[in-house]
């Protein structure tokens, strides 16, 4: 339905920022959809990090004031602009797209999202 391919992930240092993307690619039977991020690490669950819904943006306490989701529909990209990385933040960054949503709450796990892209690994150095 809705194809994802994320790309920017990289080996920074505490404090550094970093610009994730997401190429969506959408077929023509595919429905209205919101998109996000999440994040995992070894052992864990996936976790939600942000998303865009309508024109609301949702962010997890964790990175509330220093994440920024956006789009650039031009170009079928969505974008995960990461400042003041912490070590904490390490991680395989996911982006993901689902039908547009009525509650954030019920769209914070990662299994109620449809499509996903296969990951981009970011490192945090202390």
């Amino acid at each position: 339905q809705v194809q994802l391919v994320e790309s920017g992930g990289a080996l920074v240092q505490a404090g550094d920022s970093l610009r994730l993307s997401c190429a969506v690619s959408v077929r023509t039977s595919a429905y209205d959809y919101a998109v996000g991020w999440f994040r995992q690490t070894p052992g864990k669950d996936r976790e939600f990090v942000a998303a865009l819904n309508w024109n609301d943006r949702f962010y997890a306490d964790s990175v509330k004031g220093r994440f920024t989701i956006s789009t650039d529909n031009s170009k079928n990209t969505v974008y995960l602009r990461m400042n003041s990385l912490k070590p904490e933040d390490t991680a395989l960054y996911y982006c993901a797209a689902t039908p547009l949503f009525s509650d954030i709450y019920n769209n914070l796990r990662a299994t109620s999202w449809a499509d996903w892209g296969q990951g981009t690994q970011v490192t945090v150095s202390s």
